[in-house]
């Protein structure tokens, strides 16, 4: 993938200073990915050509790959290597760091001097066509060349890709052009090589200095940057308003997405939670567990300590969950005999999935809260019917015990997508029910410090698959039952 800054300003060798390059010499430079080269095309008085060629190594990109796979061989088999994508802004970052920062040593009057510049990107994916091209460039002063390539030149019947060829020209500081270039290359295909977090939010909030903050499409650059992470985004329009401080948005961000966290901060229910529900599944003897909603791991960075699973898997609905989990659990990290260990893997617990059978123990932690009634009907099923671990651990809150916090106010859930939260009566019957209808016995255990009259914050259930014996057993009494009934009815 090639990106070309040129300029015509006198002397055009005057960009060298800027991009601390000699002219007269042709650098590699070692990334993560791949490698980097930087060369000079032409170097003059009259003109000067500043070439950065990304030389992509699949092998190395996938070996590295912490976020989601579309398909099985989705880290060997994609566009990385060809088109410029956060792998570029990477590479400004680090092979053209101090112009990016506006430093320059030599000729310091240089770094607030508009010049006329001209890029060029060989490839740049763009989700939205030329007309979302325009509207995030010419908005900073740029006049836009874009030329759209076909699918394939020897199939034009195929149509359009979205992949174009594209000339911008500006006259402006460098170090504002590369940091221009640095944000929205990614945003126009809104995908990233590496994890997306509060990091990243500092990195737009420095680079977008000063420009940004005004943009028409400020909305639209900010949600797809940070991958569309909603807190991340509602934190970043906060500051870039200038309504609030970053440590005051932060503050409100943390009480808006980890409500349920900070009512229950002051008994550290949560790490208690998870203490108890891995106490179960050790006695229960299983060596090989799934978690059942796993979120961001927490509850597998606890199983893995535990030598005797021989298997760990953790699956959740949401990508940017196993993200994170993928992240705490250092995965990529770990020697062999502790990797081949443990699994995540997307999945929905709305739908039956052969991924879930065959464990010993399935840990379903602060979840059923969050469906609806027929999706915690189809959960049921999913679990129970067709997983059918020999214990389940479920646990979620005791609706009795939200008087005890002075914070929540009557009526609310602890956390907003809350569908429901149980007494300890509801949770029970609904706990016989399954039992009743699967074949499982079911023991109920407060946890947390339980007061006299509203019990316990959390409530947890261990589930029991009955042993095939008594479920003959079981089904001959049902069946003679019915068999009295109908004689009684003659």
């Amino acid at each position: 993938m090639l990106l070309t800054i040129s300029t015509t300003h006198q002397p055009a060798t005057d960009l060298g200073f800027l991009l601390h390059k000699h002219p007269d010499r042709f650098q590699t430079f070692d990334l993560s990915f791949g490698d980097c080269h930087a060369f000079y095309s032409e170097a003059n008085e009259s003109s000067c050509v500043f070439n950065l060629l990304l030389d992509v190594d699949p092998v190395e990109m996938a070996r590295g790959k912490k976020r989601k796979q579309s398909f099985a061989l989705a880290g060997y088999v994609n566009d990385r290597p060809f088109v410029a994508s956060s792998f570029m802004s990477t590479a400004i970052s680090k092979v053209l760091g101090t112009a990016l920062s506006g430093r320059c040593k030599n000729r310091p009057e240089l770094v607030d001097t508009p010049l006329p510049l001209e890029i060029s990107i060989s490839v740049l994916p763009v989700r939205g066509g030329e007309v979302f091209l325009r509207k995030l460039f010419e908005p900073l002063g740029y006049v836009v060349e874009a030329k759209r390539e076909l699918l394939d030149d020897k199939f034009p019947e195929w149509g359009e890709s979205h992949y174009f060829q594209v000339k911008l020209s500006a006259q402006l500081p460098l170090s504002e052009l590369l940091n221009h270039l640095y944000v929205l290359i990614p945003v126009f295909d809104f995908q990233k090589h590496y994890f997306v977090d509060r990091n990243e939010l500092e990195k737009l909030l420095t680079k977008g200095k000063g420009w940004l903050e005004s943009h028409p499409e400020k909305e639209v650059i900010v949600r797809r940057y940070l991958k569309f992470q909603n807190s991340l985004f509602r934190l970043a329009l906060e500051q870039l308003s200038g309504n609030t401080s970053e440590e005051e948005a932060s503050e409100e961000l943390i009480g808006k997405e980890n409500a349920e966290h900070q009512i229950e901060k002051r008994l550290n229910l949560h790490s208690a939670r998870l203490d108890v529900v891995c106490e179960q599944l050790v006695k229960s003897g299983a060596t090989r567990v799934i978690d059942l909603g796993c979120g961001e791991g927490k509850l597998l960075g606890r199983l893995i300590k535990q030598w005797q699973f021989k298997e760990i898997v953790g699956t959740d609905v949401a990508i940017r969950s196993l993200e994170i989990a993928n992240k705490r659990l250092r995965l990529d990290e770990l020697p062999s005999f502790q990797s081949e260990r443990v699994k995540l893997f997307h999945g929905s617990l709305m739908y039956r999935d052969s991924r879930f059978q065959d464990f010993e123990a399935a840990a379903i932690v602060e979840v059923i809260e969050h469906l609806d009634a027929p999706r915690l009907s189809s959960f049921e099923r999913v679990v129970f019917r067709h997983a059918r671990p020999q214990t389940v651990v479920i646990t979620t809150p005791n609706s009795e015990y939200n008087v005890m916090w002075p914070s929540l106010p009557a009526g609310k859930f602890r956390h907003p997508d809350h569908r429901f939260e149980w007494t300890r009566a509801e949770f029970k019957n609904w706990a016989d029910s399954i039992c009743k209808r699967f074949d499982y016995t079911v023991e109920i255990v407060p946890v947390g410090p339980v007061d006299e009259s509203v019990g316990a914050p959390t409530q947890m259930g261990i589930f029991r698959i009955l042993p095939v014996g008594e479920i003959a057993e079981k089904l001959q009494t049902e069946a003679q039952v019915k068999f009295e009934s109908q004689e009684l009815e003659q």
